[in-house]
């Protein structure tokens, strides 16, 4: 996977809060998912800029997206190895199958969480009566005690609950005193806020935790700074509180957090491990149909096992912990 070199442009509105020390705005790239119609996400992690939030290693934004147009989502059977993915839609449906015999769909408000610590495959495919598609698909990367963990499979619906001028969804740790029951292997936050038109709210956040504000709406301001749909706001470990406003139409944002993953991981395609031969092993086992994996049943697409990609002809480098307001590659 390749990062974006970017500029971030931080924006202070008249009569707003001072703007919050150390925030950085992520802005993010436009990623074809591939295929004849390709539709497109917006990816702000991994970048150049910063590599991880917590242990949030993975960050795609996508939709409102017209499916007759971009011909939804369809991704054959594929796999991962050292993190859980994180599925949460706003609107549309996708269905999930996956090698442990799991078969759900995706709905707006409920999360699905997939761990595939030493290996797992699944698909993902909007459903016919789909025709839009808009939410975010997330990865944890896991920590080295844990990350060839076996596979498993949560979801869980949140009931939202109201805060100061907020609708809160809280899908993974706590926020606004809801914790969710979903079970991460590091210390995480995920959560939806939507702000009334017009509105302004502040919530408590753990100082332990580093965060990442992943905006969905016009108008959005952070911790006094306007930042635009699709770019993600990073506020360091000791931010005591999130102040969020909305401008003349409700505000949604995504509210990512965790306490600062130390170690360094190395990333390629679907795959996270600690080292070039993790990865190269990795990619082996699946193109020869490992037992590691598993099959997928029940997906109806031409392609049954999605061929992995060439290995780069130099060694891949790990991405290393930011230092201080910058990171490694």
């Amino acid at each position: 996977m390749s990062n974006v070199e970017v500029d971030p442009q931080e924006t202070m509105l008249p009569g707003h809060e001072p703007p919050c020390e150390g925030l950085e705005v992520l802005e993010p790239r436009d990623v074809p998912l591939g295929g004849p119609r390709a539709m497109t996400v917006r990816r702000t992690l991994p970048q150049k800029q910063r590599s991880l939030i917590g242990a949030w290693c993975f960050a795609d934004h996508y939709g409102p997206d017209d499916v007759s147009s971009s011909g939804g989502m369809d991704v054959p059977p594929h796999p991962h190895i050292g993190l859980q993915t994180v599925s949460w839609l706003f609107t549309g449906e996708i269905e999930h199958r996956d090698t442990l015999g799991t078969h759900e769909l995706v709905r707006p408000g409920e999360v699905n969480l997939m761990t595939g610590g030493y290996g797992i495959a699944h698909s993902e495919v909007s459903t016919p009566d789909t025709t839009t598609l808009h939410g975010a698909q997330l990865w944890v990367a896991l920590p080295e005690a844990n990350r060839n963990a076996p596979k498993a499979f949560q979801h869980h619906a949140p009931t939202p609950l109201r805060v100061d001028g907020a609708t809160v969804s809280v899908f993974l740790g706590s926020l606004a005193g809801d914790t969710s029951p979903v079970e991460t292997f590091t210390p995480l936050l995920g959560a939806e806020v939507t702000v009334d038109a017009g509105a302004t709210t502040t919530l408590e956040l753990d100082p332990a935790y580093e965060h990442g504000i992943l905006v969905d709406s016009d108008g959005v301001t952070v911790n006094g700074h306007a930042v635009g749909p699709g770019a993600m706001a990073y506020l360091p470990v000791g931010v005591p509180t999130l102040t969020l406003r909305a401008g003349d139409r409700p505000g949604r944002v995504l509210v990512l957090g965790g306490e600062p993953f130390e170690e360094d991981i190395v990333m390629w395609w679907n795959f996270v491990g600690r080292s070039h031969e993790d990865i190269a092993t990795a990619r082996e086992e699946w193109m020869a149909h490992s037992e590691r994996f598993g099959e997928v049943e029940g997906y109806a697409g031409d392609v049954q096992h999605l061929p992995a990609p060439a290995l780069p002809g130099v060694r891949i480098r790990p991405r290393t912990k930011p230092s201080g307001q910058t990171s490694g590659s």
